[in-house]
């Protein structure tokens, strides 16, 4: 071979070298998520016997606790009834609800008493009144153990007007924290050992070796392709790795790795979180994880517009071509999010009498629509003939685009005006609470004000969410939509938000300082807003964060944090590259396929199997993190083998 030849060879070894150098980190990090996640099943998988339903109770009681119940006994040493009520210390002005009557002593000393099962998830508050004259006797918080068995005493001090309630530990409760602790401290461990493998891998030595094994492998390669193989077409030396997607090499990493990490708490959420109550949607106001997923999907939905729209009107693209390619994609992410949500065809035929309209994938449907139509109204193709020098330079991805942030100013004042001046027959104008026993049972029928009429007016009781939320603490009975009409219009703002970002990314391309610089300036004055709105409570500011309203705290409280993550990852990720963004990466790159197939397959095994203890939060955490497990596998082999659903 010439020298010319053997250059170029030696040049196309080291590059394929590398690209296997990061395959095999791929597969390093894959298998340390797997063996990691072997450890957990391990771990708390345990053998169950039926002494564990009936922990901590009496021999003679054979009341079978759920998760998060506990038992309580109350004794009542009173020559009168007594009624025992309870309220939660989640529900802002609520009504007591009664658990169930004692009756009076039979005699002195000799106290009669009532079993109840009470709720652990939240700390409770116990009323116990007299009857039948209602008397208020004592009134007591506590925050009982999950299993745990307890007596309230209620006992006549010396004075006939005064009472004393005493809580009596009698068997200690479980510690239903355990399982999580274990499973945190795993992938804990598993980042550990991934991060001192890369510095492993990272040392010269090691190169050295991994290249000189590589690299005489790749050298006899290439001597018989200058042989001439027969049957063997020469091809490129990315073809059979890297995969077929649009604009590889200028993708950032990190907003795959963002929207991964969004997408995989999603999944774990939606498959039950282990039935802990941090991984369950907030009754009403406030925040919980599960709270936080769905925004971070549409902000950095947001983001991508952005830089696609600016990639293809780059490559020669037209805007009216571009409009239509929303105008479709928008209604196909519509059509299958209404399959995927009414999958009533298990149980017999659909009925449009009760199909579901609103749901995740039509939100994201109609805030890709509004917001990539409004960026192709205003977005340039190339940017790199703006300066950089003037005065407002820092205003730039901002005042160029002027026209869309009055529309979205608009649409926002839109939301104020009908939230707090629309109408509601028999609710307060500008309600925002969730009715029910809320707000002292005033406004039993008025859960999320104009919301929820507007929902209930323009798609009818019978086409919205049955089983919202605030009927766990609130006990409410009407239907309420998440995803409802109203709340869109601030979803738009939260992708256009995530729009904002990928302006950031386009007009400070290549310094990472000034883009880092400008998210968390972001991050600041979306923080600043929520705490003004809010008065930085969970219930008593002006619009409380609330994931059911998408109220506008709601948005630019999870905005801020999105900015902030976002800061957090693309320094790690596409500035330092300190992490290669996996497992999150794979996800996602095939969000849309890991989405519609969590929700169509999520019945099927493996991703759910009958469980030997359906009461234990160890087996329903397993369960899910090896279903949401499954997924990541699912899209790391679908990213091997170059398949990417998009639509």
């Amino acid at each position: 071979m010439s020298k010319r030849k053997l250059k170029k060879n030696s040049k196309e070894t080291s590059a394929v070298v590398g690209l296997k150098q990061a395959s095999q980190s791929e597969q390093y990090d894959m298998l340390l998520y797997v063996a990691a996640l072997a450890l957990i099943v391990a771990i708390c998988v345990v053998p169950l016997t039926p002494e564990m339903f009936i922990s901590g109770l009496p021999q003679h009681q054979h009341t079978v606790l759920k998760m998060d119940e506990a038992f309580l006994t109350v004794k009542n040493e009173l020559d009168t009834e007594v009624a025992v009520s309870w309220v939660s210390e989640r529900c802002y002005q609520c009504l007591y609800q009664q658990l169930g009557v004692v009756p009076a002593a039979s005699s002195p000393g000799q106290p009669s008493s009532g079993d109840f099962v009470v709720s652990t998830q939240h700390e409770i508050t116990l009323q116990l009144n007299s009857t039948p004259v209602s008397l208020e006797l004592c009134t007591l918080p506590f925050h009982f153990g999950e299993r745990g068995n307890y007596s309230l005493w209620l006992k006549s001090l010396n004075d006939p007007s005064s009472f004393n309630c005493t809580v009596v530990t009698n068997a200690e409760p479980v510690n239903s924290y355990i399982p999580i602790l274990v499973a945190f401290l795993v992938f804990a461990g598993l980042a550990l050992v991934s991060a001192i493998g890369r510095l492993i891998l990272g040392l010269d030595v090691v190169k050295g070796i991994l290249f000189r094994i590589g690299g005489s492998m790749e050298t006899e390669r290439l001597i018989n392709s200058e042989l001439g193989s027969p049957g063997r077409t020469v091809t490129t030396i990315t073809e059979n790795i890297l995969p077929h997607a649009p604009n590889q090499s200028k993708r950032l990493r990190s907003l795959d790795t963002f929207r991964g990490i969004s997408l995989v708490i999603m999944v774990f959420v939606n498959y039950g979180g282990g039935r802990y109550w941090f991984f369950r949607h907030e009754s009403w106001n406030g925040l919980t994880v599960a709270d936080l997923v769905f925004p971070w999907f549409v902000f950095i939905m947001g983001t991508s517009i952005s830089l696609s729209i600016n990639s293809l009107l780059r490559a020669g693209s037209t805007r009216c071509s571009l409009l239509r390619k929303v105008l479709w994609r928008s209604l196909q992410l519509f059509l299958i999010g209404v399959f995927v949500i009414n999958p009533n065809y298990c149980q017999g035929s659909l009925t449009w009498y009760n199909l579901r309209i609103p749901g995740v994938l039509q939100r994201l449907a109609w805030s890709y629509l509004v917001v990539a139509s409004l960026d192709l109204m205003v977005a340039r193709g190339h940017l790199d003939i703006l300066t950089m020098d003037a005065w407002w330079s820092p205003g730039l991805d901002i005042l160029l685009y002027w026209p869309t942030w009055l529309c979205v100013l608009l649409l926002e004042f839109i939301w104020l005006c009908l939230t707090f001046l629309l109408p509601v027959q028999g609710c307060p104008t500008g309600y925002l609470g969730p009715g029910g026993i809320g707000d002292m049972g005033l406004y039993t029928n008025c859960t999320g004000g104009a919301a929820g009429f507007i929902d209930r007016w323009l798609l009818g009781e019978n086409h919205i969410y049955q089983t919202p939320s605030s009927r766990v603490i609130y006990a409410t009975h009407m239907p309420f939509d998440p995803e409802g009409v109203l709340g869109s219009i601030n979803s738009i703002l939260m992708a256009f938000l995530g729009l904002q970002a990928g302006k950031i990314i386009l007009h400070y391309r290549d310094r990472h300082q000034s883009i880092m610089s400008r998210f968390l300036i972001w991050g600041l004055f979306l923080g600043v807003i929520s705490a003004v709105l809010t008065k930085c409570s969970t219930d008593q500011g002006f619009i409380p964060v609330n994931k059911n309203l998408w109220s506008l705290s709601y948005v630019t409280t999870l905005a801020c944090f999105a900015f902030v993550l976002l800061v957090l990852v693309y320094y790690t990720v596409d500035v330092k590259k300190w992490w290669s963004g996996a497992p999150f990466y794979y996800p996602g790159m095939n969000s849309i396929l890991v989405y519609v197939g969590h929700e169509v397959f999520e019945e099927y095994f493996p991703f759910r199997w009958r469980m030997s203890n359906s009461q234990s939060h160890a087996e329903h955490l397993t369960q899910n993190l090896v279903a949401t497990s499954c997924w990541v596998f699912i899209s790391y082999v679908l990213y091997r083998k170059k398949i990417f659903w998009k639509i």
